[in-house]
């Protein structure tokens, strides 16, 4: 493919309370096995776009320590291949990334060395598949500059007023786009996925960041808007991003439909770094119900319509349902958790009920002991 990617995982959300103070966003367990920049880096790789860079930020350690082998996503090659980025602080510049612009510019040699006509930005905090080459092709037969990946979400539980909403005329070329905005003028909004040519990419950055402009959408795309051709292309396939609690527990959940579940369980495949764990194991008194359980895991209470990640114990009597249980946590005797999500290696003692609601799921953080 000619283009290489830019994955944008350095970000964190307050509405994602106590997940996110012990890890990015992008490193967020989703659906038993991956973690959420698995989608974009497989979209990526199955795109063919072999040369990918992932920026980081924010509590970056599980990422990276996710991201130490490129060879899971087919990234491991001696042209091109995965490039890990981190803020680079020295005497001449002590800032953390100040905007996503800035992220990119404060690795602009990325850019300038490679050799690919045009630019994939996408974030690393959604669950999706897509193929970039029908973007790349919708772009380049639209002459376009910019291309903006869009969705509408009319009809759906999506609030329009927490993305950025656009608006485009009758050949989807952008006439406005708003930030959150108070009254929306349009259902479409924008999945924060960019085509761009590399060399436009870059005389935008250098126009932009010296005069310190570092909001990409704000600073980069807007600021520019009527001197760029700027194209939507609409996205109608499975699509959620991980900005809040309710979001994540939303999104687990979908996996356990058949028609979301059948989107990622064909080809071209979804990839993670595996594990070697031992298959999941029911006892006698197990009952497992509309679920998906981790490898590792022992149950011997009762699991319905919840997920289930690794090396996790449902004791005896106890019933989950409707909920999110992380990596190693242990679940007691006759315990009740509905409506909840237990990070990793959490302790739920016997007898204790953990419950909370569709709309206001409870928080069990890393570590805690009930």
């Amino acid at each position: 493919m000619k283009a290489i990617g830019i994955i944008l995982a350095g970000g964190n959300s307050e509405r994602l309370k106590a997940l996110c103070k012990v890890r990015a966003i992008a490193a967020m367990p989703v659906a038993s096995s991956y973690r959420a920049i698995d989608f974009t880096l497989s979209n990526m790789s199955n795109s063919s776009i072999n040369k990918v860079a992932v920026i980081t930020q924010y509590n970056s350690r599980s990422l990276h320590d996710h991201l130490s082998s490129a060879k899971w996503w087919d990234l491991d090659r001696k042209e091109g291949g995965l490039y890990i980025f981190t803020p680079f602080l020295s005497s001449e510049n002590n800032f953390w990334f100040r905007g996503v612009a800035d992220s990119i510019y404060q690795n602009i040699s990325f850019l300038k060395r490679s050799h690919e006509p045009y630019v994939v930005i996408a974030s690393g905090d959604a669950v999706y598949k897509m193929d970039y080459q029908k973007v790349l092709d919708y772009h380049i037969e639209k002459n376009a500059d910019v291309t903006i990946v869009t969705k509408n979400v009319a009809g759906t539980s999506k609030d329009v007023h927490d993305y950025g909403v656009m608006t485009f005329d009758n050949e989807m070329k952008l006439t406005s786009f708003e930030e959150k905005p108070i009254e929306p003028k349009s259902d479409d909004i924008s999945l924060g996925i960019y085509v761009i040519s590399r060399p436009l990419l870059i005389k935008l950055l250098e126009n932009a960041i010296p005069k310190g402009y570092y909001d990409f959408v704000k600073d980069v795309i807007l600021r520019n808007k009527n001197n760029l051709n700027i194209f939507g292309y609409r996205f109608d396939g499975y699509w959620n991003t991980l900005n809040s609690v309710e979001a994540y527990l939303e999104t687990n959940m979908d996996f356990l439909k058949p028609d979301v579940l059948s989107i990622f369980k064909s080809e071209p495949y979804i990839s993670t770094k595996p594990s070697d764990d031992p298959p999941a194991k029911f006892n006698a008194t197990a009952e497992v119900k509309n679920s998906i359980i981790g490898t590792g895991t022992i149950i011997d209470g009762s699991v319905s319509n919840s997920v289930l990640f690794r090396k996790v114990t449902i004791s005896e009597g106890a019933k989950v349902n409707n909920s999110i249980v992380m990596k190693s946590s242990y679940i007691g005797k006759g315990c009740i958790i509905e409506n909840a999500i237990i990070d990793k290696e959490a302790v739920i003692s016997d007898g204790k009920q953990v419950i909370g609601t569709p709309d206001d799921p409870v928080v069990i953080t890393k570590g805690q002991v009930v």
